[in-house]
C-alpha cells in the first residue's frame, strides 16, 4: 500500500512537473503559426458572422487569408468555400440572403456572390483590375465598387524600330506626375481610381464617374434617389492641394456629379441617413498642422445645414456608421494607447460600447481593427489582448463582451508570454503625464534586475497600446525587460498633445522616452549597465537622436531612419507632404531648421555601437538615409555594421520571414554588447 501511495505521489508530481514544462517561451518560428480576425461583418438579422482569418504561408513567406463564417454564439464555426485562395472584404446584402467577396489569384481579383441558403458560390465579374470599396445597393439588386483605371503615360521621344531579332534595353519610364510611386507599391502606372457599378447577378460593369481624378474612398448608396456619396479631390489643383478633399455625389443614370462640400481641408467617409435624408462624415478645417482629430459633421442629403458633431470630443473618430433608426452613428476612436467603439448621438453624446480594439498589426502594438452591427444593435469587434491578437467578440443584448473565436490557442496555449504593465510617469520637461509599457521577461523573477530594451514607436503621429506583439514578445522572450513609451507627439492623448511636435520634431518626446528609462531605474527593475535602444522609422529617428545625444546604451539598432531631412524630403515617395507641416518652408528656404532637426547633425557625438537596418525597396525612408549613418560612423571608426533586407519596403516586417529576420538582428547586435 505504501509502495502504491508513493508510485501515485510521484505520478502526480512527475505530470504537474511535465505540464509546466510543456510551456515555453514564444518562439521565432511561432510567428508562422499566428492567426488572427479582421473585417467581421455581422448578418442583418445577427444570427451569423463572416470574417476573414489571417495567417501566414510558411512555404511561400506571405500573408493569407479565407473566409470564415460562424454563428453569432460561436457554433458551428466553418470555412465559407472549399476554395484555398485568398477571400476578402465580404458584405452582407441587405436582406441577409447573400454575401459579395473579393477572390484572390496570381490572375487577378473578382467579385463572387455566396448564397446562404444554398451554399452556391458564382463568379460575378471579369475585371482588368482589383476592386475596392464594395457597397451594396439598398434593395440589393447592384454593387458598387472603386477600381484603378489604366491610363497611358507620357511619350517624348519615339525610338526608331529595332532590328527584327535585336534584344535592345528597356525603354525610358517617363512621368509628369507629382506623386509618381509609392512605398511598397513602386511606381504607380499612370491612370485614375473610378466608381463603378455592376448587377447583383453578375453582368458586364458599367463606369459612373469621369474626368481625370481620383475616386478611391468608400462609398454610401442614396435609399431615395439613386445616388452615391463619395469623397474625392475633383478642384484643378488637386495634385498641389493634395491635403483637400470634399463630398459629392453621382447621379447613377445620368452620372451628372454634384459638389457637396466646400471646406479647406479633407472631408470624407461618408455615410447616408437610413432615409436617406441626412449625411455624416469626417473631416477638419486644415489648419496646417502636425496632426489634426477628426470631427464628425452632420449636413442634409444636399449638403445644406452643415455642423459639427463632435468638436468638443479631443480625440479623432473613424470607421462611423448609422444605427437602423437613425438617431446615432457608431464610431471608433484611440484612447491613452487604447482602442474603443463608441456611439455618438446627434448631439455629440459619446458613449463607450467596448475596449481593447485592434490586433490585426501582428508585429508591433500599433491601433487597427473594425467592427460591424446588426439590426437590433448587436455588436461584433476584433478584440486584442498583449495575450493574443485579434479575436471576435461580441456584445448582445447589453451584456458583457463575450469572445467567441479562439484561433491561437493552439500555439499560444503552450507559450509563457511576457506580461505587459501599463506605467506612468511625470516629464522632466514640463510635468506631463507620459505613458508606457514594460513587457517582463517569461519566468519573472522580481528579485532580479533585467537589461532594457527601449522599443521607440514611428509615425511620429501614431500609438502602441496594451495590444498584441509578436516582435516585442520575442525580444521579452530573450530576457530583456522591454518598455515601449507614447511620448509627446503619439495620438490618442488630445489634439494639443500630438501637435507637441510641430515644427519641433525630435523635441522633448527625447526627454519623454528618456524620463521613462530614468523611471524604471527608479522602480529598481533594470540593470543601469544593460540599456538597449531601438526602433523604426520615427522610432529610427528617435533612436539615432538619444544615441546622439548621451552614451547610456550599450549598444542601438536604428531601423529605417530618417537622418536627413534635406535629402529625405526630396527623395522619399511622399516628398511633396512635408512643407510647413514638419517645417516651416522648403528644404531649400529653411536650410537651417531642416538641418537642426536631422539626427545626422549629431552624429558627431556618437559612441554607442550601432547596428543600422533598412529595406532594400523602401521608399519612404529610402536606404540612402541610413548608409548616411553606417557610412558616418565607418568614417568615424564608431562600432557598426548595416543591415539590408532585399525586396523589403518601409514595412519590413510584413513577410514574416523578415520580421523574424529583423528581431534576430536585433537581438544579435545586443547579445553582443552584452558583456
Amino acid at each position: 500500500m505504501q509502495r502504491f501511495l508513493i508510485f501515485i505521489i510521484f505520478f502526480i508530481s512527475f505530470q504537474i512537473v511535465s505540464s509546466q514544462e510543456q510551456k515555453t517561451a514564444f518562439h521565432s518560428l511561432d510567428v508562422f503559426s499566428l492567426e488572427w480576425a479582421s473585417n467581421p461583418q455581422i448578418s442583418p438579422d445577427a444570427s451569423q458572422i463572416i470574417y476573414r482569418r489571417n495567417g501566414f504561408d510558411i512555404m511561400k513567406d506571405n500573408p493569407k487569408g479565407n473566409l470564415w463564417i460562424l454563428n453569432t454564439d460561436g457554433s458551428s464555426h466553418r470555412k465559407l468555400t472549399s476554395r484555398e485562395v485568398n477571400e476578402s472584404q465580404a458584405k452582407w446584402s441587405p436582406n441577409g440572403d447573400r454575401i459579395a467577396f473579393v477572390s484572390s489569384t496570381d490572375e487577378g481579383s473578382e467579385l463572387y456572390m455566396y448564397w446562404v441558403k444554398t451554399g452556391q458560390i458564382a463568379k460575378l465579374s471579369q475585371l482588368e483590375m482589383s476592386p475596392g470599396n464594395i457597397t451594396w445597393s439598398p434593395d440589393g439588386k447592384q454593387i458598387a465598387f472603386t477600381m484603378f483605371k489604366a491610363e497611358k503615360p507620357p511619350v517624348i521621344v519615339k525610338m526608331p524600330a529595332k532590328p527584327k531579332g535585336a534584344n535592345w534595353a528597356k525603354p525610358a519610364r517617363i512621368t509628369n506626375r507629382l506623386k509618381h510611386e509609392q512605398d511598397g507599391r513602386g511606381y504607380m502606372k499612370p491612370g485614375f481610381t473610378h466608381i463603378f457599378i455592376i448587377p447583383a447577378q453578375g453582368g458586364t460593369p458599367w463606369q459612373i464617374t469621369s474626368d481625370n481624378y481620383n475616386h478611391s474612398g468608400s462609398l454610401s448608396f442614396s435609399p431615395s434617389d439613386n445616388s452615391i456619396y463619395f469623397s474625392a479631390n475633383r478642384i484643378e489643383d488637386w495634385e498641389y492641394d493634395f491635403r483637400n478633399s470634399e463630398i459629392y455625389k453621382v447621379n447613377i443614370e445620368t452620372k451628372v456629379i454634384t459638389v457637396l462640400t466646400s471646406q479647406k481641408g479633407p472631408d470624407f467617409s461618408p455615410k447616408v441617413s437610413p432615409n436617406g435624408n441626412k449625411v455624416a462624415f469626417l473631416g477638419f478645417k486644415d489648419k496646417v498642422q502636425a496632426h489634426q482629430n477628426r470631427i464628425l459633421y452632420l449636413m442634409d442629403s444636399n449638403g445644406k445645414n452643415r455642423r459639427a458633431i463632435s468638436n468638443n470630443f479631443d480625440n479623432s473618430l473613424s470607421n462611423i456608421a448609422w444605427d437602423r433608426e437613425g438617431k446615432g452613428l457608431y464610431c471608433t476612436y484611440d484612447e491613452k494607447g487604447n482602442s474603443k467603439v463608441a456611439y455618438i448621438t446627434l448631439n455629440g453624446k459619446i458613449s463607450k460600447l467596448a475596449d481593447n480594439l485592434g490586433g490585426t498589426t501582428i508585429g508591433r502594438p500599433y491601433a487597427s481593427g473594425s467592427y460591424s452591427v446588426a439590426n437590433n444593435g448587436t455588436l461584433v469587434y476584433t478584440q486584442t489582448r498583449p495575450e493574443y491578437p485579434s479575436e471576435l467578440a461580441v456584445i448582445q443584448d447589453k451584456k458583457r463582451t463575450k469572445l467567441i473565436t479562439n484561433l491561437n490557442d493552439d500555439v499560444l496555449g503552450h507559450k509563457i508570454l511576457g506580461k505587459t504593465e501599463e506605467v506612468w510617469y511625470k516629464s522632466s520637461f514640463d510635468g506631463r503625464d507620459i505613458q508606457g509599457w514594460i513587457v517582463k521577461p517569461p519566468f519573472y523573477d522580481a528579485s532580479k534586475k533585467y537589461p532594457l530594451l527601449v522599443e521607440n514607436h514611428g509615425g511620429p503621429i501614431l500609438n502602441y497600446g496594451d495590444r498584441f506583439t509578436a516582435e516585442i514578445q520575442l525580444y521579452a522572450a530573450e530576457g530583456y525587460l522591454v518598455f515601449y513609451p507614447n511620448p509627446r507627439g503619439s495620438t490618442s492623448y488630445g489634439e494639443e498633445f500630438a501637435n507637441l511636435l510641430y515644427h519641433n520634431y525630435p523635441g522633448q518626446d527625447y526627454n519623454d522616452v528618456m524620463d521613462g528609462v530614468d523611471y524604471l531605474i527608479k522602480k529598481g527593475v533594470v540593470d543601469t549597465h544593460k540599456l538597449y535602444v531601438t526602433g523604426g522609422s520615427a522610432g529610427g529617428i528617435m533612436t539615432a537622436w538619444i544615441i546622439g545625444k548621451n552614451n547610456r546604451f550599450k549598444a542601438a539598432v536604428v531601423v529605417k531612419p530618417v537622418m536627413n531631412w534635406i535629402s529625405k524630403t526630396l527623395v522619399a515617395d511622399n516628398y511633396f507632404g512635408y512643407a510647413n507641416s514638419r517645417y516651416p518652408g522648403q528644404p531649400w528656404e529653411n536650410f537651417e531648421t531642416y538641418w537642426k532637426f536631422s539626427p545626422l547633425s549629431l552624429v558627431g557625438n556618437i559612441e554607442t555601437p550601432t547596428m543600422v537596418m533598412v529595406g532594400m525597396d523602401d521608399l519612404r525612408t529610402p536606404p540612402s538615409e541610413s548608409k548616411q549613418l553606417y557610412h558616418a560612423l565607418k568614417l568615424r571608426k564608431i562600432e557598426t555594421v548595416l543591415v539590408e533586407i532585399p525586396g523589403a519596403s518601409h514595412g519590413i516586417a510584413r513577410k514574416p520571414s523578415n520580421l523574424i529576420s529583423k528581431v534576430s538582428h536585433t537581438l544579435a547586435w545586443f547579445k553582443k554588447y552584452q558583456k
